[in-house]
C-alpha cells in the first residue's frame, strides 16, 4: 500500500497549525465533534430531497471513548460517511472543506447550518496525537475505507470492513513530555469538561461511557461503581427557545450554569435577530461588581458561538468598554471565521452585531431607570463609575449615549438624581448646573463655597468619584446649561450690592492683598475679597481648567508632572479675621505673615489638600496661643 504525500503547501500549513494556529490543545475535540455534527447534518439535508431516506434524529449521535491502556481516543458518529474520493479530497488536501462545498451546493433556509467550513479543524488532532486513523463508510456504499496518517509525512487509504454507515476517528495520544501532559485527554472527567465547555449545544447527543456510583442491590449504605452510557451535552440551547417558554428562573439558572457570576442578575436581555445578520444573544446586567473588575486580570467580552459551537470565551469586540460589566453570549451562523475558528475577521457582520447589542443594553438600562428605579440605583452603585469613564474616554465620543444614564448625589434631595431631573427642577434664572467635588457627601456639605449657592436655593451635585469631574468637563453642558464648580472664580450669582461692597473692600485692601500674595510666594495666583463666603473666614477658589480636586487626583497618578490648580485665596471681608489682617498689616508685619500662612493652610485643609510643612503649621498655631 503506497503512502501518498500531502501537497507541499498542505505540509507547511499542517506544521503551522499543529504548532501555532490553535492557542489551546483542547480545541481539537471541539473541532472533531463539530465535523461529526456536520456529517449527521448532511444526512438530514439529503433526507429533505431524497424520498428514499428518512431522518429520525433519535438514531443519530456522536460517541467519545477513551482507552487508557492503548492510549487511544475515539470519536465516532452515525453521519453520512465518506467515499474514497472524499477521503482524498477532504483529508488529503488541508483547507479543502467538504462541509463548505456541501453548504454552497445546498443553501437551505430551514434553520440548520453546516458548522465546519474550512477543512483544517480535523488536523488540530495532531496537536495531541502521534497518529490518526479514520474508518468511514458512506450512505448507500457497500465498501468502507481506512485513512491513516502519522503526520506531515503523508497518509494511506485502503479498503476495510465496517458494518454501519458513519465515521470513526481513532487518535493515538502522544506520550507525556516535560512541558505537556497528554494523559488529560484520556481522563473521563476532562473529556466531559471539554465537551460541556465547547460542544454543549451541538444538536445531536454526544455520548460517553461514564463511571457512576450506585447503591448495591439490597443495601442502603453500600455503593459500587458501574459504567453506563450517558449523554454529556444538553443539545438545546436556551437562546434558541421561544422567549414565552422561558421563566426568570430559567435565565437565572443559565447565568449560574455558565458561571457568569455568583450573584443574581438584575436583568436579562434575550435577543433574536433574523435580518441582515442572524444571531441570538442572552445578556445579563449583574447586580454586584466582580472583585477584579478594575484590575488588569479582568477580561471583558461575551461568549461567542458559531451555530452552537463555542468559538471564543471572551469576545471583547462585542462590547464597548463602558458596558464591559455585561455578561452573556452571542450565537451567529453568519460570522466570517479564520481557519482556526478562534480569531474573528473584523467583518461587517460582527460590527452590526456589536452595534445592535450596544443599543439593546442602553435601552434596557434606560427602561430600568424609568420603571425600576431601585434596581437601577443598585446597578449604578456597582457600575456607575464605568459609565462615567465611558463619557470621559475617547474624547467624549460616547457622551450622547451615556449622559442620560448618569446619576449624582443631590444636596437638596439627599439622594441620587439624573441630570434630567436636576435640569427639570432648576429655578428660573439659574445660570449654571453647580457641583462640588470631594471625598464624601458629608465633607462636601461643610465646604465654605457651598453657602452662597445654597442660599440662592440652587441644588449642588456632589462628585465623589475621581472620574466625575473629568467626565463632566467632557460633557461641558447639559440642556444648554454649563457645569460650574462651586470653587470656580465666577459663580454668576452675586448680587449688585455685594459686588459694590466687594469692590470698595478690595480697593481699600489692595496693598494688604499684594503683601499677602508676596508672603505666600507663588502658592496662589491672587488674594482677594470673597463674593461667596458668608460665615466662613477663608476658602480657595480656582481659575483655569484644573480644580483642586482634579489636582489631587492627577498628583496621585504616575507621571503626574506636578500639575496644579491656579489657586485664589479668598477672604471674607465680613468676618472678624479680615479686621485682624488689616490691623496686622498696619502695625505688625510679622503677625501678618503668621496670619497669612495660617489662613492659607486652613484653606488647604478644608479642600483636602496636603500642607507642605505640617510642622511649621503646628508651630504657627502655637504662636497665636502664647
Amino acid at each position: 500500500m503506497a503512502k501518498m504525500q500531502f501537497k507541499a503547501e498542505s505540509k507547511r500549513l499542517l506544521d503551522m497549525m499543529i504548532n501555532s494556529i490553535y492557542s489551546q490543545k483542547e480545541i481539537f475535540l471541539r473541532e472533531l465533534i463539530s465535523n461529526a455534527s456536520d456529517a449527521i447534518d448532511k444526512i438530514y439535508y439529503k433526507a429533505l430531497t431524497d424520498d428514499s431516506l428518512s431522518f429520525d434524529q433519535s438514531s443519530y449521535y456522536i460517541k467519545v471513548s477513551a482507552d487508557k491502556e492503548k492510549r487511544t481516543l475515539t470519536i465516532a458518529d452515525t453521519g453520512i460517511g465518506m467515499t474514497k474520493e472524499e477521503l482524498e479530497n477532504n483529508l488529503g488536501t488541508i483547507a479543502q472543506s467538504g462541509s463548505l462545498a456541501f453548504k454552497s451546493e445546498n443553501e437551505l433556509k430551514d434553520g440548520h447550518d453546516i458548522i465546519g467550513q474550512f477543512g483544517v479543524g480535523f488536523y488540530s488532532a495532531f496537536m495531541v496525537a502521534d497518529a490518526i486513523t479514520v474508518t468511514t463508510k458512506t450512505i448507500g456504499a457497500s465498501e468502507a475505507y481506512r485513512w491513516h496518517s502519522d503526520g506531515a509525512d503523508g497518509y494511506t487509504i485502503e479498503p476495510c470492513e465496517k458494518e454501519e454507515v458513519g465515521t470513526e476517528i481513532i487518535l493515538s495520544i502522544k506520550q507525556n513530555t516535560e512541558e505537556d501532559s497528554y494523559d488529560e485527554f484520556l481522563e473521563e472527567y476532562r473529556l466531559k469538561a471539554i465537551i460541556k465547555k465547547y460542544s454543549d449545544f451541538i444538536r445531536y447527543p454526544i455520548k460517553m461511557d461514564s463511571t457512576v456510583s450506585k447503591k448495591k442491590d439490597g443495601s442502603e449504605d453500600e455503593f459500587e461503581e458501574t459504567v453506563e452510557e450517558q449523554t454529556i451535552n444538553s443539545m438545546v440551547p436556551i437562546w434558541r427557545k421561544n422567549k414565552n417558554e422561558l421563566t426568570d428562573e430559567d435565565y437565572e439558572n443559565f447565568y449560574h450554569e455558565k458561571h457568569y457570576g455568583f450573584d443574581k442578575p438584575l436583568k436579562h436581555i434575550h435577543i433574536s435577530v433574523d435580518g441582515a445578520v442572524r444571531y441570538n444573544a442572552i445578556l445579563y446586567i449583574p447586580e454586584q461588581i466582580p472583585y477584579d473588575y478594575y484590575s488588569k486580570e479582568f477580561e471583558k467580552g461575551l461568549e461567542l458561538y458559531s451555530n452552537g459551537v463555542l468559538i471564543m470565551e471572551k469576545c471583547s469586540d462585542l462590547l464597548p468598554d463602558y458596558f464591559s460589566f455585561v455578561k452573556g453570549m452571542v450565537d451567529s451562523e453568519d460570522l466570517s471565521l479564520n481557519i482556526s475558528r478562534e480569531i474573528l475577521q473584523q467583518d461587517r457582520q460582527l460590527k452590526l452585531i456589536a452595534k445592535n447589542i450596544k443599543n439593546k443594553i442602553k435601552s434596557q438600562l434606560q427602561t430600568l431607570l424609568k420603571d425600576e428605579r431601585e434596581k437601577y440605583e443598585t446597578f449604578y452603585n456597582s457600575f456607575g463609575r464605568q459609565l462615567k469613564y465611558g463619557v470621559y474616554s475617547d474624547f467624549g465620543a460616547n457622551k450622547e449615549d451615556l449622559q442620560n444614564l448618569l446619576m449624582f448625589y443631590s444636596s437638596k434631595e439627599k439622594k441620587l438624581i439624573t441630570l434630567d431631573e436636576y435640569a427639570a427642577a432648576m429655578p428660573e434664572g439659574q445660570p449654571y448646573i453647580y457641583y462640588a467635588a470631594g471625598e464624601s457627601h458629608e465633607r462636601l456639605e461643610k465646604l465654605p463655597q457651598t453657602e452662597v449657592v445654597a442660599d440662592k436655593g440652587y441644588d449642588i451635585l456632589y462628585f465623589t468619584d475621581e472620574v466625575d469631574e473629568f467626565a463632566i468637563r467632557m460633557l461641558m453642558s447639559y440642556k444648554e446649561k454649563e457645569f460650574k464648580s462651586i470653587s470656580s472664580g465666577d459663580l454668576g450669582i452675586e448680587s449688585d450690592d455685594s459686588d459694590k461692597t466687594t469692590e470698595t473692600d478690595e480697593q481699600d485692601s489692595k496693598e494688604l492683598f499684594e503683601e499677602m500674595k508676596t508672603i505666600l510666594g507663588g502658592k496662589v495666583k491672587d488674594v482677594r475679597i470673597s463674593k461667596r463666603l458668608k460665615s466662613h473666614p477663608v476658602c480657595i477658589a480656582t481659575e483655569g481648567e484644573v480644580t483642586t480636586e482634579m489636582e489631587k487626583i492627577l498628583k496621585a497618578m504616575p507621571n503626574s508632572q506636578n500639575i496644579k490648580a491656579e489657586k485664589i485665596l479668598e477672604i471674607n471681608s465680613s468676618h472678624d479675621v479680615f479686621a485682624s489682617l488689616k490691623d496686622a498689616h498696619a502695625n505688625d508685619k510679622e503677625k501678618l505673615a503668621l496670619y497669612t500662612n495660617l489662613l492659607f493652610n486652613q484653606a488647604l485643609l478644608i479642600e483636602g489638600l496636603t500642607i507642605e510643612d505640617p510642622v511649621e503649621f503646628t508651630n504657627d498655631i502655637c504662636k497665636i496661643m502664647v
